[in-house]
């Protein structure tokens, strides 16, 4: 049905769409691609799909175009508003529009489960979004997102790898990374300076292993803030990182990136477990 609705070039120039660096939008006018995008989101005919900034609406037909029950878009951006409530016309009581900063919104609660997050993310907030996603992950059923290429990198590196980090442990902790296809700059208006990558992230059943989300937080910021130290000095910060390192089952002059996510989990258990065994002051 998207072919009744103008070119996405069209769409733009009567509503004035011009990208603007400070909302980190890059357009992507490739149906070839947005159609791709959709289709690895799997059957969307029952539950949710979550769009955050969704612009000229290329993806949002996609998602339409491939049969989603239910599209709930995020858009900040005053000027697509009007582009998206003209793409509802034509699949009606199937688009949602919520005009609002996805940094505000709580998405765990929108529209039916299963809940699908599937868009092409603003770049300058992709990650913070994904960490705030990662809190409520239990929430979603799968996210297909696009990302810069070096942030997909970090999400699915493995220890060792030069790009492993707190990202890469936070994420596998909870999900599994398969990134799925590259997309050229060029495909964008105006072209971002890097290359960009789709990847999904499928939440597991369980966690990896055991661990508070918010002391894995401390724990991985004071290892990788110093990767090239061992972590004897690295995670003085926490405590005795001696007696930590020993109750986690490493070794002293490992460094942060040989860890594995389940080394992680097992230093963030030996902080809890050290918090509570500390007295209380007078």
């Amino acid at each position: 049905m998207s072919d009744v609705l103008p070119p996405l070039r069209e769409v733009i120039a009567r509503h004035g769409l011009d990208a603007r660096k400070a909302l980190g939008q890059h357009f992507l006018f490739d149906l070839n691609l947005t159609g791709r995008i959709a289709r690895a989101a799997g059957d969307l005919s029952v539950g949710t799909v979550i769009e955050i900034g969704p612009g000229p609406g290329g993806l949002t037909r996609a998602l339409l175009d491939a049969g989603a029950r239910q599209v709930i878009a995020i858009e900040r951006d005053d000027r697509a508003i009007a582009i998206q409530q003209e793409i509802a016309a034509v699949w009606p009581g199937r688009l949602e529009i919520i005009a609002a900063d996805a940094l505000t919104i709580d998405i765990a609660s929108l529209g039916e489960a299963p809940r699908r997050i599937v868009a092409n993310l603003p770049y300058n907030i992709s990650t913070v979004l994904l960490l705030s996603w990662l809190r409520q992950v239990t929430a979603f059923e799968r996210m297909v997102l696009m990302f810069q290429k070096e942030v997909v990198d970090r999400l699915a590196a493995a220890p060792g790898d030069s790009s492993y980090g707190r990202l890469s442990v936070i994420t596998q902790w909870l999900c599994a990374v398969r990134p799925l296809f590259g997309v050229d700059r060029r495909a964008f208006t105006p072209p971002p300076a890097v290359a960009s990558t789709v990847v999904e992230i499928v939440p597991r059943a369980v966690p990896l292993a055991p661990a508070r989300f918010a002391t894995l937080e401390r724990v991985t910021a004071a290892a990788f803030g110093q990767r090239r130290k061992m972590l004897r000095s690295s995670l003085k910060a926490l405590g005795d990182a001696e007696a930590l390192i020993a109750a986690a089952g490493l070794e002293p002059t490992q460094r942060a990136e040989t860890v594995p996510v389940e080394g992680f989990c097992a230093l963030a258990r030996a902080v809890d477990s050290a918090g509570a065994a500390a007295p209380v002051p007078a």
